[in-house]
């Protein structure tokens, strides 16, 4: 079934590469998360980024803006912040005697949206639309955001005063959700080491054009997949929602977003062709917040992690035959 990797995908996984080389100057330890939020991008996906303060998120953000040669803004959500602060707003001006257009903290490339559940639920829903739709309405005249544009946002799991959760069919147009979790003592202490020598983000070089991401989403779109791999994320997909812990299964956008990682998974594996051990790499990744328990899993001490790694291991894993469809 393998077929040598074209020109095109050559070139995007040693792209790949080295973007991963570049961020892991300044994020030590977690390479898996470095490699799944740049999955997130090649898969034209937004990233969700659940963890505690301090264990660099906003440095990575920053660091894969550099890297990718992408424009960077952040706004640190409060409840204060209004939805025309990430939309983008008309004033009149005097000189001209015309309204014109300022645009807002979303119109940019890498759009890092900290904090996302401490804002009112009105502003979550003005960035929600344009990172659906990839264009944002202002005064009855569209305005499309750049090409690429990424969303990374992040909330904090502990501590859930002053804040307002994302409604599930919010949560679904995050592609993935991820979280970095402490560093383990040997990488602290590189960490720790780096700092002190002054390994800042600066170090880290572009090494990607924006145009070459564009260009390597589309070849990443166009990596073969059999029938048996589609049947198998259906079958997943099936599973959640017969599921007799789940009172919210994977939706359709949600077995499409699986779709889209597992592709991208496959490249940067160097294959051309996705596997089932593709669908695994990323399902809880893709899944688990798009889900939602029960009484009964909670009765039985159960979380999402536990029923996913269960519906995994129920559902049989395919073997491959040798025809592969677009």
């Amino acid at each position: 079934m393998a077929q040598k990797l074209t020109e095109e995908q050559v070139k995007v996984l040693q792209l790949s590469q080295k973007v991963i080389g570049e961020v892991k100057k300044v994020i030590i330890g977690k390479d898996e998360t470095i490699i799944k939020v740049l999955l997130s991008i090649l898969a034209g996906g937004h990233i969700l980024l659940e963890d505690i303060p301090g264990v660099g998120k906003t440095t990575m953000a920053l660091a894969l803006s550099k890297a990718l040669s992408l424009d960077y803004k952040r706004l640190q959500f409060t409840p204060d912040v209004l939805p025309t602060d990430v939309t983008g707003f008309t004033i009149y001006n005097k000189a001209t005697g015309e309204f014109e257009f300022k645009q807002g903290a979303a119109m940019t490339n890498l759009f890092l949206a900290d904090e996302i559940n401490r804002t009112s639920s009105k502003t979550q829903s003005a960035l929600l639309e344009i990172m659906e739709e990839g264009k944002v309405t202002v005064d009855g005249t569209t305005y499309k955001m750049p090409d690429p544009y990424i969303v990374i946002a992040t909330q904090n799991p502990i501590g859930s005063i002053g804040t307002q959760s994302l409604p599930e069919s919010q949560m679904d147009r995050f592609i993935v959700r991820l979280s970095m979790g402490y560093p383990s003592v040997e990488n602290e202490v590189e960490m720790l080491k780096s700092k002190h020598n002054q390994v800042t983000v600066d170090s880290v070089r572009s090494v990607v054009t924006a145009e070459e991401l564009v260009d390597a989403r589309r070849i990443v779109e166009e990596i073969y997949v059999s029938n048996e791999v589609f049947d198998y994320i259906v079958r997943l997909a099936d599973a959640t929602r017969n599921n007799q812990y789940l009172k919210l299964g994977l939706s359709p956008r949600g077995s499409i977003a699986l779709l889209k990682m597992t592709k991208a998974t496959s490249l940067l594996k160097g294959r051309d062709y996705v596997t089932p051990d593709d669908v695994i790499y990323t399902f809880k990744d893709v899944v688990s917040h798009r889900i939602i328990l029960n009484s009964k899993a909670r009765l039985n001490g159960l979380n999402s992690d536990l029923i996913l790694k269960n519906i995994i291991e129920s559902v049989p894993v395919p073997r491959l035959s040798g025809k592969v469809v677009v």
